[in-house]
């Protein structure tokens, strides 16, 4: 699985929807589904996918071990419908957010620094959980799970990449629909590699960004810098070859 597509804010929140196959018709069985999907995100956050077990996931949902096996016959069952449910979770939640009355209300510098921060804020608050996903994900063995995964996680990023397409007259880049999802592709990855897989170690501290602040500033000039946009009110200068 490769998170750095949403590049929104990941807030692992159980949508209203549930996989039809497993959804309960009862509204008692309804809310313990909901609650188990919850307490197995919160078991990751915090043990990590190796360290995350049913009885685990069970106790902080309330429930007994058995009545999780009910429902789903092992762990990979359940952190399979946790995977696709919040990745559904989260593009609805784009699709939601990103209208039209949004796209006149934000300059594009104004929604590069909105996008840089509730990315680098949603990442830092569920850093163990996304973790965990993306282990999970990568290592496993279903090639039409990690399809189905990537397939919904591309279409977030679309969403994306259309709603900074619709500021086009503020972009200098000579093609913009090349240069914007190259551009926050690269922003993403930079987020994931220091914020979600943590790789860099303390010897990189002198050359980074101090705190989330600079981190912010940073990137989000890198992002209006590659698409040749003024940087909230300060043009943007070309570098002559």
């Amino acid at each position: 699985m490769n998170f750095v597509k949403d590049i929104l804010v990941f807030k692992p929140d159980m949508p209203k929807r549930t996989n039809p196959t497993l959804a309960p018709q009862q509204a008692r069985s309804r809310e313990s589904l909901k609650r188990l999907l919850q307490a197995a995100a919160a078991v990751l956050e915090e043990k990590g996918l190796e360290g995350a077990t049913i009885p685990q996931i069970a106790a902080r949902a309330g429930l007994s071990p058995g009545a999780v096996y009910r429902r789903f016959r092992d762990k990979d069952a359940l952190l399979r419908t946790l995977l696709l449910e919040t990745l559904r979770g989260t593009d609805q939640r784009t699709a939601e957010l990103l209208t039209p009355e949004l796209a006149r209300k934000y300059s594009l510098p104004e929604f590069a620094r909105r996008v840089v921060t509730t990315t680098l804020q949603g990442y830092r608050k569920h850093a163990g959980l996304l973790r965990a996903l993306t282990q999970f994900t990568r290592s496993h063995p279903s090639a039409a799970l990690r399809k189905q995964a990537d397939e919904i996680e591309v279409r977030n990023f679309r969403r994306v990449v259309d709603f900074l397409l619709a500021k086009r007259a503020e972009i200098k880049h000579p093609d913009p629909d090349r240069a914007v999802p190259f551009a926050l592709m690269l922003v993403a990855l930079a987020l994931r590699e220091m914020v979600i897989l943590d790789v860099l170690s303390h010897s990189w501290t002198p050359l980074m960004p101090k705190d989330d602040a600079q981190l912010v500033e940073e990137l989000t000039r890198a992002l209006l810098s590659y698409l040749g946009c003024e940087t909230e009110g300060r043009p943007h200068r070309r570098v002559r070859p």
